[in-house]
């Protein structure tokens, strides 16, 4: 599995980005390539700390058995169920939301495995650096490929 905090991961995740247009379709779903972007950047920031959905009493009570299908290096499923708070249905600007998701994973990225130690998060509980990276590079892998990048 790539390391996200890598220099060269984001690199070429930002190449990957930058092969999409507003007018990108998806392989699969039901986002557009504008909610995609914006859809992405909500789980790296609950791993920054910008942003902290509120935790369900499912999450604490199997979150953290289900952790390992998110931070394993298996690749996810299409049309795997969301947390309802990263779903966007309205309408995103496409220039925005990749800028914005460029900073975010380039500031995962600066901030490095000491940043992210001892984060939690709201579903799975604690989480390792390692396990953050896992999630956040298959995530990120699994939409861009869901839109052909």
């Amino acid at each position: 599995m790539k390391n996200i905090y890598e220099a060269a991961t984001i690199q070429e995740l930002t190449r990957r980005l930058d092969t999409l247009t507003p007018a990108t379709k998806g392989q699969w779903g039901k986002m557009d390539v504008s909610q995609m972007l914006a859809h992405c950047c909500s789980p790296i920031e609950v791993a920054l700390g910008d942003k902290m959905p509120k935790s369900a009493m499912i999450g604490k009570l199997i979150g953290r058995f289900v952790k390992g299908v998110v931070t394993s290096e298996k690749p996810f499923k299409q049309n795997m169920p969301t947390d309802k708070s990263f779903i966007v249905t309205d309408n995103r600007n496409f220039d925005q939301e990749k800028k914005k998701l460029v900073t975010l994973l380039n500031r995962m990225q600066s901030g490095g495995p000491t940043a992210m130690a001892n984060k939690k998060h709201p579903f799975f509980g604690p989480m390792t650096p390692k396990e953050w990276s896992n999630a956040t590079y298959k995530h990120m892998d699994h939409h861009l490929k869901q839109f052909g990048a």
